[in-house]
């Protein structure tokens, strides 16, 4: 008997059938540096159609160069997601671009230190792009997303939600946030054929950290930090579970993260 098994092909033996983001339209936030950006550059290389935009031209252009060398089918442009009429011109372009939008990568994001820096106004503006963008923007990909009766939105949060660190409070409130909002929206749009997938990573390498370049290197050297295509990673991997596969919450830290 063992021998049979050994000689059958093995899709007969394995029934598995993975999604693929070849020839889907993805729309991600934040996607000209970090996280966005790596994510943009590897489903792309996968045969995404792919657009992104940041706060400033800039990266923009530095991004859109990048992901240009995967041959995928890019557009980019300048927009803030704590603006409403940034986020309408947004979606605008994705109907004359894209004609229609598979998935939306919630991950533009500004990190923050405690309510007891700053003021009423730079408080507003964390919470208005960390967790209003990532409702707003939750919002027009759905209406779209349910003509089709299918769909993904992938929210990156962060594990701050949980270990709710001292000193970081308006960041941890805005991450504490995206998780709820995550879990009733996935139960929301679930009927609708629209899966939501949150991944809370630990420390990454980004523009967001307070260490240098070389230092996040030397971190990420030691296991106590991850790159940023950890996470992009991950994002693939939820994107392309079979249809019958909710991947509900992805925790991802480094391995020696002490917290």
């Amino acid at each position: 008997m063992k021998d049979v098994l050994q000689s059958r092909p093995a899709q007969e033996l394995f029934d598995y059938e993975p999604e693929s983001v070849n020839g889907k339209n993805i729309l991600i936030t934040g996607g000209t540096t970090g996280i966005g950006r790596s994510t943009a550059i590897l489903l792309a290389a996968q045969g995404a159609g792919v657009m992104i935009f940041g706060r400033h031209e800039k990266e923009l252009d530095d991004a859109m160069r990048d992901i240009k060398e995967t041959t995928g089918n890019v557009f980019g442009l300048v927009a803030d997601t704590s603006n409403p009429a940034d986020i309408r011109r947004v979606f605008t372009e994705v109907d004359q671009q894209m004609g229609n939008l598979d998935i939306l990568i919630n991950n533009a994001a500004l990190g923050y230190k405690s309510i007891m820096d700053g003021e009423y106004e730079d408080w507003s503006y964390i919470v208005n792009t960390n967790l209003l963008g990532y409702m707003a923007m939750a919002h027009e990909a759905i209406e779209r997303m349910k003509v089709n009766g299918q769909g993904h939105i992938v929210n990156v949060g962060s594990m701050s939600a949980d270990v709710r660190e001292k000193d970081s409070s308006v960041y941890v409130a805005t991450k504490a946030g995206i998780e709820g909002f995550s879990e009733a929206l996935r139960k929301e749009v679930n009927p609708l054929g629209i899966k939501v997938t949150l991944i809370e990573p630990g420390a990454v390498g980004t523009d967001m950290q307070p260490e240098p370049p070389e230092e996040q290197r030397q971190l990420q050297e030691k296991m106590e930090m991850l790159k940023a295509e950890d996470i992009a990673a991950c994002v693939l991997y939820t994107l392309t579970q079979p249809k019958r596969c909710d991947v509900v919450v992805v925790q991802i830290r480094p391995h020696l993260q002490s917290i």
